[in-house]
């Protein structure tokens, strides 16, 4: 995973929207490099931080994001995976 393709994202529900990576519903950059696990989130009060959030996470380096997901999740465990699907 950690040599993999990071891809960073705002949803306002995180169970919906892993439901339809998991199930490749819909097209583009996640289902085109099959992208459906979860290794890192954050939870935001408002949309605005949570966008602005996640403009500062695209601008950083590779090894940054990894950092930041090894601070959390060690073993890069798929964080939806006991999720019902």
């Amino acid at each position: 995973m950690k040599n993999g393709t990071l891809y960073i994202g705002v949803t306002n529900d995180l169970e919906r929207r892993m439901f339809e990576h998991k199930r490749k519903l819909v097209l583009g950059f996640t289902s085109k490099y099959g992208l459906d696990k979860l290794m890192y989130f954050e939870q935001f009060q408002y949309v605005n931080d949570a966008i602005k959030r996640e403009k500062q996470l695209k601008n950083w380096n590779r090894q940054w994001k990894i950092d930041l997901i090894e601070e959390n999740n060690k073993n890069w465990n798929d964080l939806s995976s006991d999720w019902i699907y």
